[in-house]
């Protein structure tokens, strides 16, 4: 099966009941045609870049599925016959991308995970460089303390 990504723009004069009711019908289409439904994003209303059909906004809706190649065909069929669906387009995802993208999340998260480990190394390792650069009387905890040496004064040469 092929992954595709499907995005279609509402019209902004759809009551908000009717856009709930098209978005599910449109899922349900996807699993009928035996299709699986990876993603469903709904972006709300947006500017469009230009006038469609005399609309200046339009409600973004985008799928991602897996499925066979008449599940993008149905929906395209019943994106013509609404009027409500302003413009549509499907792509079909490459597989290779995928690969790509499960590979560089993996190597993300290999990351992350060395970070941490080197945050809590760090604060170990710094402790232990304290307690090796003090000195002998700090070590023990006698109350000598040790005296440093007075400044010297800077005499300025005119």
């Amino acid at each position: 099966m092929s992954q595709y990504e499907t995005g279609f723009i509402l019209s902004p004069t759809l009551p908000e009941e009717e856009t709930t009711q098209f978005i599910q019908q449109m899922a349900e289409i996807v699993a009928q045609k035996k299709g699986r439904m990876v993603k469903q994003d709904v972006w709300g209303k947006r500017r469009l870049a230009f006038p469609i059909k005399r609309f200046q906004e339009g409600l973004y809706v985008f799928f991602t599925y897996d499925g066979p190649g008449d599940v993008s065909v149905e929906l395209e069929r019943r994106f013509k016959q609404t009027e409500a669906v302003i413009r549509f387009m499907t792509v079909l995802k490459d597989p290779r991308d995928l690969g790509r993208r499960k590979n560089k999340k993996r190597r993300a998260e290999e990351a992350a995970q060395a970070a941490q480990s080197a945050q809590a190394a760090a604060p170990a390792s710094a402790t232990s460089a304290t307690t090796r650069s003090a000195g002998p009387t700090e070590l023990t905890g006698s109350s000598a303390t040790t005296e440093l040496p007075a400044p010297a004064e800077v005499k300025e040469e005119k």
